[in-house]
């Protein structure tokens, strides 16, 4: 962490609460806490991925890497290391669980993520839904290999893996007819980027869509984009835990943002 993401962390423990739902006055956010949050994660789906997360760990292979969005604030060098991008780059386990979880209750009818990496994210929430369509777009063809083969071993039928940029991928899979319920965004930390994908879906989205923006204290430019995205005239509702930031366009819900202890 910087130092930037450091002090937001000490603010964040400092002043998130309602970890258990008391004090929500918001029902459906109550309910997404009671429900959802603190709901027991499936150890049949945490067992497959992070068995694929081990073998990546173990695995000292080099692949170049092409980066078209900010790139990885931790490695720098196009060359690196499956292990090092599997320990470093790869969402921890318990937010694997998280996305899991939210998958499951929000994924219908169909989960779009921007920026694969190695797949763990994609299995954690196709994992979860194993009845529901996942679409990935990765804009790295090596990385982009990897996770496919990760599918493959895993046993999940239910991920098409796009390899392509976000800004030319998005509008391919808009016009076969995607609609998402749930959209995870990673994998482009640069602010101007991530408004314009956010623009996007919040122009197609439905009143049950819900978005999960990863690293929003990842820097102050992250930061930055989270705060207007909270402020983004469709947004109804909002939710940040630190490392991900959630929001809702729900209608009966109005002018809710929420900083919860996870």
């Amino acid at each position: 962490m910087d130092l930037y993401t450091i002090l937001g962390f000490i603010r964040y423990r400092l002043f998130s609460r309602h970890g258990k739902g008391y004090g929500i006055h918001s029902p459906f956010l109550f309910d997404l806490v009671t429900e959802v949050f603190r709901n027991n994660p499936d150890p049949g789906v945490v067992n497959t991925v992070e068995t694929m997360r081990k073998k990546m760990i173990s695995d000292h292979g080099m692949i170049t890497v092409n980066d078209l969005g900010s790139g990885s604030g931790r490695m720098r060098e196009r060359q690196r290391k499956i292990s090092d991008i599997a320990r470093f780059s790869a969402v921890p386990e318990k937010y694997g669980i998280f996305l899991s979880k939210m998958a499951k209750a929000f994924g219908k009818p169909a989960i779009l993520e921007f920026g694969t990496s190695l797949g763990i994210s994609a299995m954690y929430m196709a994992a979860a839904c194993p009845g529901l369509p996942l679409y990935t777009i990765e804009g790295c063809s090596e990385t982009s290999a990897i996770a496919s083969a990760n599918f493959r071993e895993a046993g999940l039928t239910n991920i098409r893996l796009v390899t392509g940029s976000f800004d030319n991928a998005l509008p391919l899979l808009m016009k076969e007819g995607l609609v998402p319920g749930l959209v995870f965004i990673d994998g482009d930390h640069r602010k101007e980027s991530l408004l314009r994908y956010f623009d996007f879906i919040a122009g197609i989205a439905e009143n049950n869509t819900v978005v999960i923006i990863d690293d929003i204290h990842s820097g102050e430019e992250m930061a930055d984009a989270w705060k207007s995205i909270k402020s983004h005239p469709a947004v109804t509702a909002s939710v940040d835990i630190f490392r991900m930031g959630l929001v809702f366009f729900r209608k009966g819900v109005s002018g809710v943002s929420c900083v919860i202890r996870y």
